[in-house]
């Protein structure tokens, strides 16, 4: 029988199960399936397979049936109070994926200086570049020069930093906001393929975050106005049934959206992207010590008591905790 997975809610302090969504197919696609038919499970997790799934999962009215729109729903907590538009109108899968809300009431901004807060609604881990070599993780999240790809002047400035994982499961409301305020000063794509973020794929496939297709920016925040905490990297990953990562930077709610660009000074907690629809994940990179994460989050990952498929050296978990967008992570050094 499959592991479950808990993680810790962030505002009650209590632990919760995880409801895995396909986690039986995700259990046998990242079983020996990888090894003994390498050719299938390549285009299981490419692209073609991906956008059928998402026709089928979240467009066509026998993906509706399937998934039990109202049943999803209730079972996933999803709270249409907070949407925008009216319940009636969230009639699709997709539509309540891509559902705007009011962000400004219901997930306040922790303002301050030097502080950095959630870019998603999402379970978050937090760990170090200068610990890597002592502390082995299962499965290994990424490796840093595979995960920003491209521009060796981003994986030198980043060496040795810290990084936070943060992990979107399908039921979250999915547009990314900004964590820090201040200039892009660089933005780029890294084509990849498709693999699921279910936690079961994560410690299977090694490096899973480094193979996905991801949006990788790069935040100066020692500009004035800036939030003050260096360079940050913000890698958007895409992951099954997600094809597309919309930027969509918008100041005032979500009105008259920008692509985001070099040049282009972002404040933080404002809407930055938006992706279609599914599971999929951030990861925020840090340069050496500049910021120190919340205690919570630290105390929460190191929990016994609660049971993880994530885990450090010794079997002992990694335990998540889940954040609300617009919340604080971390602080300035």
């Amino acid at each position: 029988m499959p592991q479950p997975h808990q993680y810790v809610d962030r505002s009650s302090g209590t632990i919760k199960s995880e409801a895995l969504f396909g986690d039986r197919l995700i259990q046998l696609v990242y079983s020996p399936l990888r090894e003994n038919a390498p050719f299938l499970f390549r285009a299981l997790t490419g692209r073609r397979s991906t956008q059928l799934l998402a026709l089928l999962n979240y467009d066509l009215a026998l993906g509706r049936r399937l998934l039990g729109n109202d049943r999803f729903l209730q079972e996933c907590g999803v709270d249409l109070g907070e949407c925008l538009d009216p319940p009636e109108r969230l009639d699709t899968a997709r539509k309540v994926f891509e559902r705007k809300i009011r962000y400004w009431e219901c997930r306040p901004l922790t303002d301050g200086p030097g502080t950095v807060v959630s870019p998603a609604d999402a379970r978050v881990l937090t760990g170090s570049f200068s610990q890597q070599r002592q502390l082995f993780l299962k499965g290994k999240f990424f490796e840093l020069d595979e995960l920003l790809g491209e521009g060796p002047e981003w994986r030198q400035a980043f060496a040795d930093g810290d990084f936070a994982i943060f992990r979107l499961t399908p039921d979250k409301y999915h547009y990314n906001h900004v964590p820090v305020s201040g200039e892009v000063v660089d933005i780029y794509e890294i084509d990849g393929t498709f693999h699921s973020c279910n936690p079961a794929a994560i410690v299977r496939q090694v490096t899973p975050y480094s193979k996905n297709r991801r949006v990788v920016t790069v935040i100066d925040t020692d500009v004035p106005g800036g939030t003050g905490v260096g360079l940050v990297a913000m890698v958007e990953i895409v992951a099954l049934m997600i094809g597309e990562i919309v930027q969509c930077y918008s100041e005032q709610g979500y009105d008259d959206p920008v692509p985001v660009a070099r040049g282009l000074f972002v404040r933080a907690g404002c809407p930055k992207s938006l992706y279609r629809p599914g599971s999929s994940t951030d990861v925020l990179i840090f340069q050496p010590e500049r910021v120190r994460f919340a205690e919570d989050l630290l105390n929460n990952q190191q929990r016994s008591d609660v049971v993880s498929r994530f885990c450090s050296g010794f079997g002992r978990p990694l335990v998540e905790t889940d954040v609300q967008v617009r919340s604080l992570i971390a602080t300035g050094v």
